[in-house]
């Protein structure tokens, strides 16, 4: 039994949707960021908790909403509805744990390094979380190497974005670094996509040392299955 994995069985179209969802998120959370810098101690808590849903759910979005074009051939996939809104929550609050450091301790330094490492790891956190909580017929094994690049990238995201927001210098610059953050987390993303492989029930094992059986199959293959189905919950 050959299962073909297939990321973009809608094309192009849920690749640019998501991104369009991380540059949203990252603009409007941002925002936020650079708002609560400038602001009074009283009202800063309540702009960095917003900045932290909105960067927080931009990304889970993102992540879902790529996740509607990956099918495999020959196994329904489902969503169990506790873990998936539990990333949700862990990229909330760790995102705010990130952004709160930054948004008291400044965008420089230590605290832009810690600011920018937690909130990277609570990106990356969610996307595995998520993935843990999907359900089909098989086995997902992730390469290390690769999921490590992945957190890697959600880290500098990360980084990179709260430093910007540090910056405050206009419109265009904002712009710009939503941008940037959204390219970033979308590449995360499928970085992290890149690290699966999927054995469906059935089929051999790959044996130690020899060539993968046709079973096996890798998340960046674009071929379109036959016969797979929809994600559902």
């Amino acid at each position: 039994m050959q299962g073909t994995v297939d990321e973009f069985s809608y094309g192009l179209v849920t690749p640019l949707v998501a991104f369009l969802m991380a540059c949203l998120g990252g603009a409007l959370g941002l925002h936020c960021t650079t708002r609560a810098l400038r602001v009074s101690r009283t009202w800063r808590p309540g702009w960095l908790a917003l900045a932290a849903a909105v960067i927080g759910s931009g990304v889970w979005t993102m992540h879902f909403v790529a996740m509607t074009g990956f099918t495999i051939e020959g196994t329904p996939i489902h969503y169990d509805r506790t873990m998936t809104f539990a990333s949700l929550a862990v990229a909330i609050v760790m995102v705010g744990i990130g952004i709160f450091i930054v948004g008291y301790k400044g965008a420089s330094g230590t605290a832009l390094f810690t600011g920018g490492t937690i909130t990277g790891l609570g990106i990356a956190s969610m996307h595995y979380l998520g993935m843990a909580g999907m359900s089909l017929d098989g086995r997902l094994e992730y390469n290390v190497l690769t999921v490590a690049a992945s957190v890697a990238i959600a880290m500098a995201a990360a980084s990179t974005a709260l430093w910007a927001a540090g910056q405050a210098r206009g419109f265009l610059w904002s712009v710009g670094a939503s941008l940037v953050m959204g390219l970033a987390v979308t590449g995360m993303h499928y970085t992290g996509m890149a690290a699966l492989e999927v054995h469906v029930h059935g089929s051999a094992e790959p044996a130690t040392g020899s060539p993968r059986p046709p079973s096996s199959a890798r998340c960046w293959s674009a071929r379109s299955p036959s016969s797979s189905s929809p994600a559902s919950w």
